[in-house]
This record gives structure tokens, C-alpha cells and sequence, in this order.
């Protein structure tokens, strides 16, 4: 894609490779869904697969070492639907669309190299790949205050960055060890505890910061806000996702010990996330930071369920990864249009705009419904497998946690239900709204694509479910 988009000499050009591009993308995600589910179905126990591991950097052991589990296969779908529908998001974009459609690619390889990576070094350096974009895409194609969010999102990453490369290094140097492979690393145990609780915050935090973990996430607001629609979709769809996935994979998995013992600091971390990106959602009148907030609590309920450590917890933790990807990636699609229509995002500037746009207002009311957890769409099922997971745990410390976080149900109704009486019914305050257009046939494909994931996870959720139990089983396995 990438050189497609290199040699594209015009707009139509430009968009050709992208929808090509991305539709591959999607095809390629899907058939190794299906591949992934028939290699289980006929016993094919192997945690990874389709394996490869190439020498890169013999000195320091650095491999290209790729293969997938289960909750890469999700991850990897979940990305392709973004891509795909973030395509047709953007595809009135201008100015310098091309230059727009290149970083926002590059962003794209980060992502899906990060999630077929099993050495730590090359996993680290595509997470790199993935943030440094998001300096350009909001600094250049963003509104309002760009600059400042644009650099304070980089600092920010670039921050858990360094903390992330300190324990990648420790866990290497400390280890013993002849390569930076995750599997391996796992299977050797031999980093003594006192130093494990001395990289595992390391870690952790370094992914947390991404994962919107309190009090390391007040770069997510504003960078939300001011990035065009496709990098607010492909950022708080997939890219959030990669700080739960590495504090899964690397962090709790490489250092299990400290993962015990420390994670009711880290419980206290997420459990105030949950609750207070939630009420913090409640007191603000801009539609992106309404949904900004709203992810720093369904961020945090990931790593709040991948700290309880059971395994069904642990398996709601990767369901509401793809189910709030599903659902923010819907939500900004759309907070993106109305924007694009009214030039505000104000709710008490919007009124009865299901008069005016009656596709994009229902597709509205549909994202909402899913994010305050309405039975039949996937955030009902995430959330479930979440809480019934946590409750598991026996001791009175993390049942509290799991009623505390719970109450975050309730608050997401009331700035859902509340934004979408607010802006979607009543009298057209500004007559100027009355002679906006609905969604054009590329905002249709991107919301229906959207619509039509959210509500077939939320129908269909048994074999996302499986594929996910089968893959955190072994690094469970691991932990405890």
C-alpha cells in the first residue's frame, strides 16, 4: 500500500489503492480467522501458529519472530475493519490527501506488526512505527488545538516509550538469556521476584500509558479531539489496544511473580480510570471528548479484568478490546459526519438533527445503545464476561473493585442517554441545519460495516469467545 500510495499520481489514484489496500487487508484478516478456527476445530493445540523466525541482529539475539494466537487473530481483524472503514472516513479528506493516506498506512504496519510480533525488540519497534504518525496526522490534518495536543501526545508516548525500552532491556539482561523471544523468555522462569517488582511498573506503565491507565492519561482527551476522523477511529479503535495487549503479553506474562504481587496497585490504578473517565464523560459538552473520556473507562476496564487474572475475566479483557474498537471507531465515524455538516460538536449547539440526518442520527442512537451495554450488541457481552470473571475472585479486596467498577454501567447510561436526547430530538434550533445533507454513499459503507460488526459480535460472541479462551489459557497458565 505504501508504494502504491507512493506512485499515485491523483486523488482517484490515491483512493484506488487505499480501498484496494484495505480490502485485502480485510479479506487477509478474515481468511486467517477462519484458518485459526479450523486448525483448532481439528486439534491443533499449538499455542502459536503460523510461526517464523528469521535472525536479524545476532549480537544482541534480535529475531524477526512472528506467529499468531488467538488474541492476535482478533487484534489483527479488528485492525483490517478500522483500516477498512476509516478508508471511506476519510474519503472527502483534503488538502494533501495523499501525504494523509501515507502516515496514516504507516501507522496501520505499526499496528499489525506489533500484533504478529513474538520478540520483544521488533514488537517494540513497531510500536514505535505506530506512534510516531500521530505527531503529523493530528499536528497537520487535526482542528483545533492540534499542535498542543499533537505534542502532547508524542511526549506522552514517547515518555512510557522509555520506560518501556529500560524493561525490555532488563528483562533481557536479567534473564540470561540468548534471545529476546516472548515464548521463550516465558518457559525459562528464571528472573529473580526482587527484580521482577523492579521491572514489572516498568513495563506496565510504559504499555499502561497508552492503555489510558490513570493518571498517565490526560493526553488521550485532547488528542482525540483534535485528530482528523479515520486517526481518531484507528487511534481509540486499535492503537489503545496495543498498551492492554502488552501488559498482557509482555508485563504479566515475562513477570509473573510481580504480576501477583503487585497487581492491587495497579487494581486501585484501573478501578479509579473506570470510574472516573466515566463521570468525567458525564460533565462535558464536546461530542469527541464525551467519547474520549468514555474509552479512558472502557480502556480501563481492560486492564482492570487482565489484573483480576481468571480466565474468564482475562477473556473479557480481549472482548471488550474488540468490542470498544468496534464501538469508538463507530462513534467518531460519526461524530466526524455531524462535524463535517454542522462545523460544531458542541451538544448544546445540536438539536433535532434526526430531522435533518435521520441515517446518521439512528446510527448514532445504534453506537450509543452498544456503549452503554444494551443486550445484542458486543459491549453487553464484554462487559458480562468482565464482571462475572472479576467476581470470581474470592477475597473481599477485589470483589470491592469489581461493585466500584460496576457503577460505571450506570453513569455510561446517563451521558449516552443524555447526549443523545440532547442532540438528536427536538426543534431545530439553528434553521441554517435544515438544508444539511444525510450520509453520502462512503459514510454509508463505513457506518453500516461498523454497525453490522457490533451487532454480529453481540449475536454471534461464542466463537470470538473461544478463540480468546483457548489463547490466554497458556499465559494464565504462566502467571498463576
Amino acid at each position: 500500500m505504501l508504494l502504491g500510495l507512493w506512485l499515485a499520481k491523483n486523488l482517484n489514484q490515491v483512493r484506488g489503492v487505499m480501498v484496494v489496500g484495505a480490502s485485502c487487508l480485510l479479506a487477509l484478516s478474515i481468511w486467517l480467522t477462519v484458518y485459526f478456527i479450523q486448525q483448532r476445530a481439528a486439534g491443533n493445540v499449538d499455542p502459536m501458529l503460523l510461526v517464523s523466525r528469521l535472525p536479524w541482529f545476532k549480537p544482541l539475539h534480535i529475531e524477526y519472530a512472528i506467529g499468531v494466537d488467538g488474541i492476535s487473530v482478533v487484534m489483527l481483524l479488528l485492525s483490517s475493519i478500522i483500516v477498512f472503514t476509516g478508508t471511506f472516513a476519510s474519503w472527502q479528506l483534503k488538502p494533501l490527501t495523499k501525504e494523509y493516506f501515507l502516515w496514516f498506512t504507516l501507522l496501520s504496519t505499526g499496528v499489525f506488526g506489533f500484533f504478529i510480533c513474538t520478540d520483544m525488540f521488533t514488537m517494540f519497534m513497531f510500536y514505535e512505527v505506530a506512534l510516531i504518525p500521530m505527531y503529523l496526522l493530528i499536528g497537520v490534518w487535526g482542528s483545533g488545538k492540534k499542535e498542543y495536543a499533537a505534542m502532547k501526545l508524542t511526549l506522552m508516548l514517547m515518555g512510557g516509550s522509555a520506560l518501556l525500552i529500560l524493561g525490555i532491556l532488563g528483562i533481557y539482561y536479567f534473564s540470561g538469556a540468548t534471545t529476546m523471544n516472548v515464548q521463550d523468555l516465558a518457559a525459562m522462569h528464571n528472573i529473580p521476584v526482587d527484580i521482577q517488582k523492579v521491572l514489572f511498573p516498568f513495563i506496565f506503565i510504559g504499555f499502561g500509558v497508552l492503555g489510558a491507565l490513570f493518571p498517565f492519561h490526560t493526553w488521550s482527551p485532547d488528542g482525540h479531539a483534535s485528530a482528523p476522523t479515520a486517526v481518531s477511529m484507528l487511534h481509540a479503535g486499535v492503537l489503545m489496544k496495543l498498551g492492554g495487549y502488552g501488559c498482557f503479553r509482555v508485563a504479566m506474562y515475562l513477570l509473573p511473580e510481580a504480576a501477583n504481587d503487585l497487581a492491587w496497585i495497579f487494581l486501585i490504578l484501573t478501578t479509579i480510570s473506570v470510574v472516573y473517565g466515566a463521570f468525567s464523560a458525564c460533565v462535558q459538552t464536546d461530542l469527541k471528548y464525551i467519547n474520549a473520556y468514555s474509552s479512558v473507562s472502557h480502556c480501563g476496564l481492560v486492564l482492570f479484568a487482565l489484573l483480576m487474572m481468571t480466565k474468564t475475566s482475562c477473556t473479557g479483557a480481549i472482548l471488550q478490546m474488540l468490542s470498544h474498537g468496534l464501538m469508538t471507531a463507530l462513534f467518531f465515524a460519526l461524530i466526524g459526519m455531524i462535524y463535517g455538516r454542522t462545523h460544531t460538536r458542541d451538544i448544546r449547539e445540536l438539536a433535532g438533527l434526526m430531522k435533518i440526518m435521520p441515517f446518521l442520527a439512528v446510527g448514532y442512537v445504534i453506537a450509543g445503545l452498544a456503549n452503554l451495554g444494551l443486550p445484542g450488541f458486543s459491549g453487553f457481552i464484554a462487559e458480562m464476561t468482565i464482571f462475572v470473571g472479576s467476581f470470581e475472585n474470592a477475597d473481599t479486596f477485589h470483589r470491592v473493585a469489581t461493585i466500584i467498577a460496576c457503577t460505571s454501567i450506570v453513569v455510561t447510561a446517563v451521558y449516552i442517554l443524555r447526549v443523545v436526547g440532547k442532540i438528536l430530538y427536538g426543534e431545530v434550533e439553528n434553521k441554517h441545519y435544515l438544508e444539511l445533507t444525510d450520509a453520502t454513499w462512503d459514510e454509508r459503507v463505513a457506518v453500516i460495516c461498523l454497525i453490522a460488526c457490533v451487532a454480529g459480535l453481540g449475536l454471534f460472541p461464542l466463537w470470538a469467545s473461544n478463540v480468546i479462551s483457548d489463547a490466554v489459557g497458556p499465559i494464565l497458565a504462566n502467571i498463576m
